[in-house]
């Protein structure tokens, strides 16, 4: 077991790689989504594919991720590889979401996710407000190797195709620094070493989130709130759920809440499991300060209709 002092040293290294991984992309990307609103978000994984560090970015986009290196690993994804994925399905979130995936060695994962200014469909920023279908919202990504043609296949379909290459290869440019310093992790602190403070860190982060839950009193919290409308009717679309604490653990079961709608305000269920686990997780005295999403899900459990 690690020392306290040299756990949290060990980290701040995982947060400063997630954060240079942040910094690269967003100085080397090209279109205002990336550079100036900052709509992207990184992270660092044990090779188990368990959040261990992120950047102080997006929580729905880190929330989500680890169902999209989940999807990743169960293709069969070798070190070296960078892989592409927006499938809602598969761990994506939104169609603009890119999000790759890379196994650096034995070491562990990094992982990105950016809005791109646009991925195709019906109408230019790929989020059509009358959409009834995916495929309008723009092309489709599974979990797929980013090769050279994978790479210009996926531009020829999307609006401003020099622009969409120059932040994908932003993207890609901010895997290799994440990579780089991970690596550099395991030289300096030896890779026995980084691997088991990953995973004391892990642990630590699910200790804390416990033992938050544990001081909220037993019992069952509700709360309704309505959308206004799917873009294709406007009338209430209501959101229910029902939070039950039992000692450190909490289920939620958003039974009532409205069936699919026709119009494109479905929730993915990776979104739904990061509205779930990251608010439990956002006490201000421990966010962002605890450095493991993957801690923070394993206290909760959540029911939802598959419709």
């Amino acid at each position: 077991m690690m020392d306290p002092a040299g756990l949290q040293v060990l980290a701040a290294a995982l947060r400063g790689v997630a954060e240079e991984m942040g910094a690269a992309l967003v100085r080397s990307a090209h279109s205002a989504n990336i550079k100036e609103r900052r709509d992207c978000s990184t992270a660092v994984f044990d090779p188990e594919g368990r959040m261990i560090a992120q950047a102080e970015h997006l929580p729905v986009h880190l929330g989500a991720m680890p169902d999209a290196v989940a999807a990743v690993l169960e293709r069969g994804a070798a070190p070296g590889e960078v892989w592409a994925i927006n499938d809602p399905y598969t761990g994506g979130t939104h169609l603009p979401d890119i999000t790759l995936v890379a196994i650096v060695g034995d070491l562990g994962i990094v992982c990105s996710r950016a809005h791109h200014a646009d991925v195709g469909g019906m109408q230019p920023a790929s989020m059509p407000a009358g959409a009834t279908e995916l495929l309008q919202e723009g092309v489709v990504i599974p979990p797929l190797r980013l090769t050279g043609d994978v790479r210009a296949l996926l531009v020829a379909n999307m609006r401003k195709p020099a622009e969409r290459l120059a932040d994908l290869r932003a993207q890609e440019a901010c895997m290799e620094v994440g990579a780089d310093r991970l690596r550099q992790l395991a030289e300096r602190f030896g890779r026995r070493t980084l691997l088991r403070g990953m995973d004391e860190l892990h642990d630590y982060s699910e200790r804390r989130i416990r033992a938050g839950i544990a001081r909220i009193p037993d019992g069952a919290y509700e709360a309704e709130d309505a959308m206004e409308g799917d873009g294709i009717h406007v009338r209430d679309v209501p959101i229910r759920v029902r939070v039950t604490v039992r000692g450190d653990r909490i289920r939620a079961d958003f039974a009532g809440t409205a069936d699919q709608q026709r119009g494109n305000v479905n929730c993915p269920i990776a979104v739904t499991r990061s509205y779930v686990g990251v608010p439990a997780g956002s006490n201000p005295n421990t966010w962002p300060r605890w450095s493991s999403i993957a801690g923070a899900y394993d206290h909760a459990t959540w029911a939802c209709s598959a419709r």
